[in-house]
């Protein structure tokens, strides 16, 4: 009987945690693990519909860097489209779409990275942020430039789980990331703005507990 109650306490625990789409690696040393988990099932609660990647434009050629326009300033990327021209291609077509419009950075860890690209995190349940994204999901691509402060690379909960989720490196260097995450752009302006998101007070699962939120997202040719 004890160990039928054991069981079932178990799977209890297992059902009753929300899953995330957070990086799959490991903290910096000195904090704990981040969630290594499969990535939810698609829901009408956590994906972005009717979006069907084969009608993707291919916007690799067009457009080479992107300013993210947040409530707190404006961060410019630069993209490595010849690198990850897949994941560079899904990000320029998401954000033509607007499909990041309203969403919030929705997990930040100092000394780490900031994270967004969650449609979830449009809404006022923090509760769900981080476990959205569109109804698909997409190979990695690695390339050889490393993850360093400044790197815009894509969330994932396991191998060839891309999806919409994206972070900005702001430790110096991450080189227990490098393999693990597709790194398909870097910072070139508005570092400070980064380091600003950085700064702001967060709840003890590292969300912040002020809206940070890309008002939109404009392509540069």
């Amino acid at each position: 009987m004890k160990k039928i109650f054991l069981l079932f306490a178990i799977l209890l625990l297992i059902t009753g945690c929300g899953v995330k789409n957070d990086l799959y690696s490991e903290k910096p040393k000195g904090q704990s693990n981040t969630e290594s988990t499969q990535v939810e099932p698609a829901t009408e609660k956590n994906v972005m519909e009717n979006i069907d990647p084969a009608k993707f434009e291919n916007l690799v050629a067009e457009y080479k860097s992107a300013v993210m326009k947040t409530n707190l300033g404006d961060i410019e990327v630069e993209f490595y489209g010849s690198d990850s021209p897949q994941t560079v291609n899904n990000f320029l077509n998401l954000a033509k779409q607007g499909f990041y419009d309203g969403t919030r950075f929705h997990r930040v860890i100092s000394d780490f990275m900031i994270q967004g690209g969650d449609p979830n995190s449009k809404s006022d349940d923090w509760t769900t942020h981080g476990t959205g994204g569109p109804n698909y999901r997409f190979a990695d691509e690695f390339n050889s430039h490393k993850l360093v402060r400044g790197s815009l690379a894509m969330a994932n909960s396991g191998p060839d789980t891309n999806g919409s989720q994206f972070f900005i490196v702001t430790a110096e260097s991450t080189p227990w990331l490098d393999g693990r995450h597709t790194n398909f752009g870097k910072v070139t302006n508005g570092m400070d703005v980064v380091l600003k998101i950085e700064a702001v007070s967060k709840n003890q699962n590292d969300h912040p507990l002020e809206d940070i939120t890309i008002e939109k997202i404009d392509l540069i040719k």
